[in-house]
């Protein structure tokens, strides 16, 4: 794997606005170019299912993921996220959600939502799912269908471990489902090897795309039961089962995106995963590391938690609130993101994923919030 040397149009810090909110995130001009061509109907032309099977075979190298298949479905990652719980599960089916966060509560309550009979394995906000001996116990006693996680809560941006937790699915015979929207492309992160079943993606973090597309990888194990539930709609798996194959697609598919979304996992390809990785962490330590310079507090518990390096979540300073920040921010051309639900309010966050994982950009953004914050 090689560093990418970058043609100019490619440059990351093109963009004035200082947008570094944890997506949908800046995308680049090389990355937009694809979607000014004209292309013909993609359900009836060769060479559509051709750059499709080429570009799913490119996400399957950058998840790590050689044995799952990757589809790419028009829509958002929520649209992964329903898709893949509705393929597999259907009521009264026990569903074990690990919940560190505002997502992984939320997919808990999707999944009863269907009908499942869901246990929750519950972790403070400010913690990752570092106890796996509480989450096998939990699994052996519920011995359920599925395990659902997240990989990275953007709300809190944490970081949750994923290969002992694909152990724990193995053994009790469970599938296990992982949200990596945030971090998948951006963070060490093995598929195969660390026994995802269904792997979510969305187009608009790490891929530098806009919020168009979202990728879902299924192994053969989640294929059976995607077959035995048999699920039929808009987001339904099934009817993406050895699609190339047939030549067939369940709807006219956004051929743009697609050819876009190909740009960019040539991007990230050539960049190399670890180079990519490497990019990542260094950036998220610079801006951890700034920020508590300045006497800012970074979310999450120390020895605790791991911070994710595609997101860096950090308590609002004393005399401030989210509105005075976020307004004063804009002022000058920097914008941010607040959080959600129990955490709205207390803390603000910094999204440094694909194409903002660049120390010039989010440099300047920590060279505002040191102006504002010390003076």
């Amino acid at each position: 794997e090689r560093a990418m040397s970058a043609p100019e149009t490619q440059t990351f810090t093109e963009n004035p606005l200082l947008s570094v909110v944890p997506g949908p995130v800046v995308v680049p001009h090389a990355f937009r170019e694809p979607h000014t061509r004209d292309f013909a109907a993609s359900y009836v032309e060769e060479a559509f299912f051709l750059t499709l099977e080429r570009v799913e075979d490119k996400m399957k190298r950058l998840l790590r993921a050689p044995q799952c298949d990757a589809i790419i479905m028009n829509g958002e990652a929520m649209l992964a996220l329903w898709g893949a719980l509705k393929s597999v599960i259907v009521q009264g089916d026990r569903v074990l959600a690990i919940a560190t966060g505002i997502f992984g509560c939320g997919i808990a309550e999707m999944a009863k939502d269907i009908g499942a009979h869901v246990k929750t394995v519950t972790f403070a906000f400010e913690e990752s799912a570092l106890d796996v001996e509480r989450i096998q116990k939990a699994a052996q006693e519920f011995q359920p269908k599925l395990i659902t996680m997240v990989h990275c809560e953007t709300p809190s941006g944490l970081l949750n471990p994923v290969e002992p937790i694909g152990k724990v699915a193995r053994e009790v015979g469970a599938l296990l489902y992982v949200d990596f929207v945030s971090s998948g492309c951006g963070v060490a992160l093995e598929v195969d090897a660390w026994g995802i079943d269904l792997g979510l993606l969305g187009s608009q973090k790490v891929l530098s795309l806009p919020p168009d597309l979202c990728v879902i990888t299924v192994s053969s194990r989640a294929w059976d039961i995607i077959g035995q539930v048999n699920y039929k709609g808009y987001d339904a798996l099934q009817d993406w089962k050895d699609h190339i194959v047939k030549r067939s697609i369940p709807y006219t598919h956004n051929w743009h995106a697609i050819a876009a979304l190909e740009t960019a996992a040539d991007f990230f390809l050539a960049e190399g995963a670890t180079n990519t990785w490497i990019r990542h962490e260094d950036v998220a330590q610079m801006c951890r590391e700034r920020l508590t310079a300045m006497g800012v507090k970074v979310f999450g518990r120390p020895d605790h938690s791991i911070p994710s390096p595609t997101v860096t979540a950090a308590y609002i300073p004393p005399g401030w609130d989210w509105p005075r920040l976020d307004a004063t921010l804009r002022t000058k051309g920097v914008i941010v993101s607040g959080s959600f639900g129990s955490l709205a309010g207390k803390i603000f966050r910094i999204g440094h994923m694909g194409s903002q994982a660049d120390k010039e950009r989010i440099g300047k953004v920590l060279d505002v919030l040191e102006e504002i914050f010390t003076h």
